[in-house]
């Protein structure tokens, strides 16, 4: 199975104790974007550069515009995130082969490295979800550049997609597979679907389905499937958080 999740806002400043550096991305080139992101961060002014990363403190914004993304420690992207989603799936505390299947079957899709394998190595970086690098529109961008690759990588496979409505511009799943709806009090709830993603995400490692049916088997902590609506190659189960 495979897993297609949300990168966080929120990240981690550690890196891993060898020096290593991004690598080439398997789903397409990232390397015009990264490139386009530097030399952004080179010419732009101070307001332009706070927009770009969401922050409005002079300090902050001189810290990420000295981030060279081409040549700062790395750390897997699984651990690089540490918004609410990924708090939840508390990835250190898992067992070895529960994050093995993390590491091998969860692609995240980055705003600035597009989609990437959870144990891809990434630096620390700053780029606020939606914004363009000048004339760049980064979520058209990846569509164009990795969607084929996603395609073949996918073919074959039971996927789960737990991304957030914005993500889907990055990739559009052309085949059948599942997505997660999540209401308290019978209405859909926002930062709490961040935090049961990470948690659900914590459980499909543990439980490791292969097809639908063993999904449907998995009784996720105070979840409870409400109903399951079925549309062209989406299957939506609606969960009630009790």
């Amino acid at each position: 199975m495979k897993v297609l999740f949300s990168p966080s806002e929120a990240k981690t400043t550690v890196a891993s104790d060898d020096e290593t550096y991004i690598q080439n991305n398997q789903f397409g080139s990232n390397r015009q974007a990264l490139d386009i992101y530097k030399s952004y961060l080179l010419s732009s002014s101070k307001d332009a550069l706070g927009k770009l990363f969401g922050l409005k403190k002079e300090n902050d914004i001189e810290f990420f515009k000295s981030i060279d993304i081409f040549n700062s420690p790395t750390i897997k992207a699984i651990l690089r995130y540490s918004g609410v989603a990924y708090q939840h799936l508390e990835y250190r505390s898992l067992e070895q082969n529960e994050q093995e299947f993390i590491d091998k079957n969860i692609i995240i899709f980055s705003n600035l490295f597009g989609p990437i394998m959870a144990n891809e190595l990434i630096p620390n970086y700053k780029l606020k979800q939606g914004e363009k690098l000048g004339n760049l529109i980064i979520e058209k961008y990846y569509k164009e550049h990795s969607s084929l690759q996603l395609d073949e990588f996918l073919k074959d496979e039971f996927i789960i997609d737990l991304r957030a409505g914005f993500y889907l511009k990055f990739y559009a799943l052309k085949k059948p597979h599942i997505t997660l709806k999540f209401l308290k009090e019978g209405k859909v709830v926002s930062h709490w679907a961040k935090a049961y993603r990470g948690k659900i995400l914590r459980e499909l490692s543990y439980y490791q389905p292969q097809n639908e049916k063993e999904f449907q088997e998995i009784s996720f902590k105070n979840l409870q499937i409400k109903e399951i609506l079925k549309r062209k190659n989406i299957n939506e189960y609606i969960f009630n958080i009790n």
